[in-house]
Parts: C-alpha cells; sequence; structure tokens
C-alpha cells in the first residue's frame, strides 16, 4: 500500500489514503500523517477497522491517551480503559437506555477538555456506524479565525484570558452566575501559540467559553459573541460527511468542531478517544 495525502479544497483538512493503521503504521508513515495533521489541522484516514485497542495504539503514537472529561459515575459506556474511550452514539442497550454518549441532536462548536489546565491536543473519531444522512461533523479552522479578529479587537484582547467552563449541555451556552464550584473550569489564553507551527489561533468556543477577563459581563458577553460570530464563519469551515470506516484525527489547538443533527430512527456511532496536551501557550503580542 501506498500512503497518499490529499488535501481537501477547503479552509482546513486533509485525506489520507494507502494505509492500515492495524499493520503498517512504520516510523515512516506515521511521520507523514504526523505532518499532514500539523499542516492541516485535520486528518481524515480512509477506510479503517479498528478496534478499540487499535485506535489506542495509534493514538498512543501522538502521545498520552486522555481520560474523558465526564464523572465515571455518569458515563453510559462499561468503561474498561480507564475513561479512554467513549461511544458517541445513540444506540440502546436492552434497558431501553443509550449505552453511549451525546446520543442524539446538534452539537456546537467546542475544543475538547479545553475547561481543563492542560486541554488534550488531539481527538480521534471513528466511524463504526452512521445513518443515512446527517450527523456531518464541522471543523472551523482557528488559525484563520484568529486573522480575521479586527485590528483594535486584536490589540484589546491581547493578553486576556478568557474562562472555559463546562455542564456538559450539548447546545446551551455555559451558565456562570451560580458559581463555578459545580462546573470544571480553567481560564485560557484567548489568544494562543502553536507549541509545534508557531502559529497563533483563536481560543475561544461558543459551548464552553463564558467570560473574558478583566472585562465587566455585559462588555464581555457582546465581545464573546462577536468572536463566537467570526470563529464560526462558513467561510472557515471544512463540513465532513462520513464514511464507514473514516477515523479522523483534530488538533483541538487550532480548531474547533460541532455536529449536525441526524435522524434519530437510524444508529450513528463513533469511537472517540484523545491524546493528552500541555498548558496552553499564550500568543506573543
Amino acid at each position: 500500500m501506498s500512503l497518499t495525502v490529499t488535501p481537501f479544497p477547503a479552509p482546513l483538512g486533509a485525506e489520507i489514503t494507502g494505509i492500515d493503521l492495524r499493520t503498517d503504521l512504520n516510523d515512516e508513515s506515521f511521520a507523514a500523517i504526523e505532518a499532514a495533521w500539523h499542516d492541516y489541522g485535520v486528518i481524515i484516514l480512509r477506510d479503517q477497522d479498528l478496534s478499540k485497542e487499535d485506535q489506542l495504539a495509534f493514538a498512543s503514537r501522538l502521545g498520552t491517551v486522555g481520560a474523558r472529561g465526564l464523572p465515571a459515575e455518569k458515563r453510559n459506556e462499561v468503561d474498561d480503559y480507564g475513561g479512554a474511550i467513549m461511544l458517541i452514539t445513540n444506540k440502546r442497550g436492552a434497558d431501553g437506555e443509550f449505552i453511549g454518549s451525546v446520543p442524539e441532536g446538534e452539537l456546537w462548536f467546542h475544543s475538547d477538555l479545553s475547561y481543563r489546565p492542560e486541554p488534550h491536543k488531539a481527538t480521534l473519531l471513528h466511524a463504526l456506524a452512521l445513518p443515512d444522512s446527517g450527523g456531518n461533523t464541522m471543523f472551523a479552522n482557528m488559525y484563520t479565525a484568529y486573522e480575521n479578529v479586527p485590528d483594535a479587537l486584536k490589540q484589546k484582547l491581547a493578553g486576556r484570558k478568557v474562562l472555559h467552563a463546562y455542564d456538559f449541555a450539548t447546545t446551551e451556552e455555559v451558565n456562570i452566575d451560580d458559581g463555578l464550584d459545580n462546573l470544571q473550569h480553567c481560564w485560557q489564553p484567548i489568544f494562543i501559540r502553536h507549541p509545534v507551527t508557531g502559529r497563533t489561533a483563536l481560543y475561544v468556543n461558543r459551548l464552553m467559553s463564558a467570560q473574558i477577563e478583566g472585562l465587566e459581563r455585559p462588555e464581555s458577553d457582546a465581545i464573546l459573541q462577536a468572536l463566537f460570530t467570526i470563529a464560526e464563519d462558513p467561510a472557515i469551515i471544512y463540513e465532513h460527511v462520513w464514511r464507514m470506516g473514516d477515523l479522523i484525527v483534530c488538533d483541538n489547538r487550532c480548531c474547533i468542531h460541532a455536529r449536525h443533527d441526524f435522524p434519530h430512527d437510524q444508529l450513528r456511532m463513533l469511537q472517540r478517544c484523545t491524546v493528552q496536551g500541555d498548558t496552553m501557550i499564550p500568543a506573543l503580542a
């Protein structure tokens, strides 16, 4: 087999074909995959057939496999992997309850575990079952989002932080008015420098970004809404139409992602894991 990287005619993303991650992942092939991930932000490895163990083995080449943010007592999945595997699915068990997480509906733009001091750098999603239509995943290029922030606003926000908090909702802005005691949360730089590419990215998302440091709430809320609009501009989004066997690797340091709804009477199942990252690096002024 011959590994081929084909960039999409889109603001980000590339397709990788000609490799079976179970048998063909030598050092040269992995280096090409990792380089494409850094170059394009999102890569789609086609025609994979990965068990949980296979997916975790590949993820471990990118770094230390992460554990999910949802507390163990609230998870629906049978957890044999220390919280590393998450099933994103509307499949139900014999008791009629969902066997996975985020089963149905739309999911707003977010960056996985941005509410942690060391957010996870990579998210891997593997398609195991797909509906006939819907359920597309959107990815936004946050390098370009940063470039699109007006200069005056860049100057105003330079060096500031934004509060990321999460209550595990899917289509609601997080409510911090009742305090943060029951929310996982962390203050992150609004503008970050990618540790590998050195490029600057906007680091906010509609689902988890709640308040800008040093600003009164009305001004903070207004600026955040403006930043969300910039981050969700269709011109900087790649919308992925899933195929069976796709494995997506998303760089959470320069991309945010979201999901469209799909017919609830049709099965959708993605197998997800993440890779741990480091403290976000503030962009240079």
